[in-house]
Formats: C-alpha cells, structure tokens, sequence
C-alpha cells in the first residue's frame, strides 16, 4: 500500500527546492560566423557528376579453349561476354559545349554511359576520347544550364595546401571530403603509363575516380584517381593526375581525337645532392642524362650525358619524372624547348619530338624518354 505524502514532507521538499542553486547557464557561442567552405561547395558541387556505366568484358578462361568443355556445357563456339555495370564521378570543364572530364577505367568497355547533375537531371553521355597512358577520358553531354568547375594552374600547388576531394564514393551520392596536399610529383607506383601524381589525405574512396580536387577558392588542381589501401578501404594515401597533365591530354583528344605521347630518345634520373656535388652543382632539383640513345631526336639536337635538364618549354621541373612527362605530353614531330644545365652554363636546346612506344620503357631507376 503506497501511502500519500504527509503535508511536512510536502513543505521540507519545498523548502529544499527553494534553496537549491539555480541551473547554470549555458555559455552561449562567440558571436561571428564560423569557418566554412559551404560557399566554396556551393559554387563548386553543382559540376561535379555522378557517372553511371554498362557494358561488357571478355571472360577469359582456360578451360573455354577446351572443345570438350564447351560440349559438355552447350557453350557455343565465340567469345564469352558478361555485362558488367560501374559508377565513378566526373567533372563539368565546359559549361557551353558540355565536356566532362573523368578517369579512363570508369568508362573503358561501356556501352552506355549515364550522368547523373548535382540537380538529379540524368543525361545519355557520348564518350569524345580516352588516354589510358594518363588514365583520363572526355565525354559530352546535352543539357542546359549546366556549371564547369575553373580550372586551376596545378604547377603551383604545394605540399601543406589545403584540399577539397568531391565525388561520388560508393555510389551514395555527392559526398565531400577535406585535407592538404601530402607530396607532390608522385611516381613509380605502376597504376598508369606517365606518373606525377599529387597525393592528398583527403579521404578518396572507390567510386571517387573522376571526381573534383579543388583547392579552398575552388579552383580545379586535381582528378582523383587511385589510392593506396591495404585493407581494402582509404588510409589517407590518395592520388590525383593534376590538372595540367589532364589539360593537355583534354586539348589533344578534342583537336586529334586521339593522344601521341612522345619521346627524344633520353635516360635519366631525378638530380640529388651526391649527383649535385659530383657535377660541381649547388642545383638539386630537375634531372641528370644518363644515357642518349644514337641517332635520336635528343643525339641530334646536342644534348650530352650529365646534362642537368631544368626546364622543358620553360616550365620549371622537380625531377625526372617531370620531364618524361612533359616532354610524352608533347605533340609528335612539334618542337620542345629543353632547358639543360651544363658545367655551369644553362642553355636552350630545341628537340623534335619523336613517337613513343606503346608502352613507355622503364628499368629500376631510370625513366627513358
């Protein structure tokens, strides 16, 4: 039996409360708004789009060589297809003419391609033209009011920027994530043809290929490519193809529908500081000579071994892999204009611009171009 409070215990509670400190306050926020990069996005997200593809691959398997094994099985004799479906994301370079630029394994083998707008407007996209030496690819598309990301000048990032990655990571939709620039000029990783990637933190996911890195005044430096991750998800180990890189590859596809990456007929290797004192050098950015083909563009235009290349087309680089990448970024039969470094006298030699192999030739240590 529960029994009613007595009117003594009524007025000791009351008397307690009355006593009890008031609840405090709590601390109200400083006045101001806070830092934001929503109108950076909010300029920005409307060109980056959501890519969708299907198409067919091969299926490659020993045992349909075998007559007997399609026999048994009623395989008919031909080629094995299966359908094959894939999302990624891509960037909206020209509003007018409705170019978008992506990566080239989101949209190798399709058949149809669809893009998805920041508006949910979906889009049939014709493909222009794909480079898989640089992994990227333009397509078009027909659709009013459409919104392109500028165009940045990635040569001037550097490490410590920070960075906005914007994509479409496992197909949930536009996502957007941040962090700096971690390296410059990556290379040596075996994911494409010509490397010089930059690597961010910013968290790059599958389904992120394609999609926008921009710098935090929404300037476009970067497509997001590959990551590193050895356990199956991101680690902070992100890389991008630069924009200048994929800028040059977008000019030649549109003018040439196709990309001749070419070549002098040079080895070579990044500068350092041993290198450096064994030239009588203080420089220890750009990349030494260390072989010459005969008869080549580079033979023939002067260059030696131990020539110190600074510069290609005067533009400034960092190492060797830059100058394999800008001189295999170069138009076949045009004339670029190498910078060298020569027991102390920097001189301009011009080379004609020869036609690559298939594939670019590597040995551990060295970059041939």
């Amino acid at each position: 039996m529960i029994r009613p409070p007595s009117l003594l215990s009524v007025a000791l509670a009351i008397g307690l409360l009355s006593s009890a400190p008031a609840l405090a306050a709590f601390p109200s926020a400083p006045d101001g708004p806070a830092p934001t990069v929503a109108p950076v996005l909010k300029l920005v997200t409307p060109g980056v789009v959501n890519i969708a593809v299907q198409g067919r691959v091969r299926v490659n398997n020993p045992l349909l060589a075998d007559p007997f094994f399609r026999q048994f099985f009623n395989i008919p004799n031909g080629p094995i297809e299966r359908k094959t479906q894939a999302s990624g994301s891509g960037v909206i370079v020209d509003a007018d003419k409705g170019y978008v630029m992506t990566n080239n394994h989101v949209v190798e083998n399709a058949d149809v391609i669809e893009v998805t707008l920041r508006d949910r407007r979906t889009v049939k996209a014709t493909l222009i033209g794909r480079d898989p030496q640089t992994d990227i690819a333009i397509l078009q598309i027909q659709a009013d009011n459409l919104t392109a990301v500028p165009m940045g000048d990635s040569d001037k990032s550097e490490v410590g920027d920070f960075v906005l990655a914007i994509g479409n990571p496992f197909g949930l939709g536009q996502t957007v994530t941040s962090g700096i620039v971690s390296a410059l000029g990556r290379s040596g990783l075996g994911i494409e043809g010509f490397e010089d990637f930059i690597q961010t933190d910013a968290a790059i996911n599958p389904g992120n290929s394609g999609g926008a890195l921009v710098d935090l005044k929404g300037r476009l430096i970067g497509i997001n490519t590959a990551i590193l991750a050895p356990a199956g998800g991101n680690v902070g180990v992100g890389f991008a193809v630069p924009i200048n890189m994929a800028k040059s590859i977008m000019e030649q596809l549109l003018r040439y529908g196709t990309v001749e990456h070419g070549r002098i007929g040079i080895g070579g290797q990044d500068m350092n500081e041993e290198i450096a004192r064994g030239l009588g050098t203080s420089r220890t950015e750009g990349g030494v000579v260390t072989t010459i083909e005969p008869d080549s563009s580079a033979d023939r235009a002067g260059l030696k071994v131990g020539d110190i290349v600074v510069a290609v087309d005067h533009i400034p680089v960092r190492n060797w892999i830059s100058v394999v990448n800008r001189i295999a970024l170069a138009r076949v039969d045009a004339a670029v204009t190498v910078t060298i470094e020569r027991k102390g006298v920097v001189s301009d030699l011009h080379v004609t611009v020869a036609a690559a192999p298939a594939k670019p030739r590597a040995a551990r240590g060295q970059q041939y171009q």
